[in-house]
């Protein structure tokens, strides 16, 4: 599978997340794809994750068993979107070409650009579009629908709103803190005050000294982190396979669009 270049690579998360995702369908192996581009395991079990939020459809899928004990392939949309970003890639090298040939004043515009791309420290970023709004006298309610047919609610302001251009069937990516979610026990009868609630199936732990990262698979297939104390993860019983719920407010979500 074809690198991309050095200097591009280090330019942004972007091109380390095709290259992960090209290594994958290179090697078939989580493991010695995260190796190939200097990330750790977990960092790629990571991007992986918000890669997957962000698309609509899922980029790898894994192989259990089989004479070679399994592993980690790529989709065919996950084929789809290495393939198109090389191509990107390319194009992008001879529009940086072109520019370099009339750069005079554009330098101060360059820094913008690229602080446009910067990344975020919210762990969950979920892909959507926007499925209704209602306008307060203050702050508005916007409802995005997610994978399948699960729906986040956000509560922003009338400015943000209005700065956003916000509109029914936009494209927008809505952001939460991982410590922003809360767990609780599966019940049918759970009653929380959160505008936001999911019953998923836990896909990973991964335990460090004080807290737990969670990550929930919830209905649609998007996931959802959640950092919770070790004590919270003794009480609820947390393992693989466990049906959690997971809930955070409105007001917890920030959203941002293109």
């Amino acid at each position: 599978m074809t690198r991309l270049p050095e200097d591009d690579r280090q330019a942004g998360i972007f091109h380390r997340r095709v290259e992960l995702l090209a290594e994958i369908g290179r090697t078939g192996s989580i493991t010695r794809a995260a190796r190939a581009v200097g990330l750790s395991y977990k960092a790629a079990w990571q991007a992986l994750e918000a890669m997957d939020n962000l698309s609509e459809a899922p980029l790898v899928e894994h192989k259990v068993g089989g004479r070679g004990g399994g592993g980690t392939v790529l989709t065919a949309a996950g084929r789809r979107l290495v393939e198109a970003a090389l191509r990107a890639d390319s194009e992008y090298r001879v529009f940086l070409r072109r520019l370099g040939r009339d750069s005079r004043g554009l330098g101060a515009v360059w820094g913008w650009m690229r602080r446009l791309s910067m990344k975020t420290s919210a762990r969950n970023q979920f892909f959507g579009k926007v499925a209704a709004i209602k306008r307060g006298a203050v702050n508005s309610e916007v409802e995005l629908a997610l994978k399948g047919s699960d729906r986040l609610a956000a509560i922003i302001t009338n400015g943000s709103l209005d700065g956003l251009g916000l509109r029914k069937g936009m494209e927008a990516v809505a952001l939460v803190k991982a410590s922003w979610v809360l767990l609780a026990a599966d019940a049918p009868s759970l009653k929380v005050s959160a505008r936001n609630r999911f019953r998923g199936t836990v896909e990973r732990v991964s335990s460090g000294a004080v807290n737990t990262e969670v990550v929930l698979r919830i209905p649609g297939g998007d996931l959802l982190t959640a950092m919770v104390t070790r004590e919270s993860e003794r009480s609820l019983k947390v393992k693989p396979g466990t049906k959690l719920w997971g809930f955070f407010k409105a007001s917890s979500v920030i959203l941002a669009v293109q």
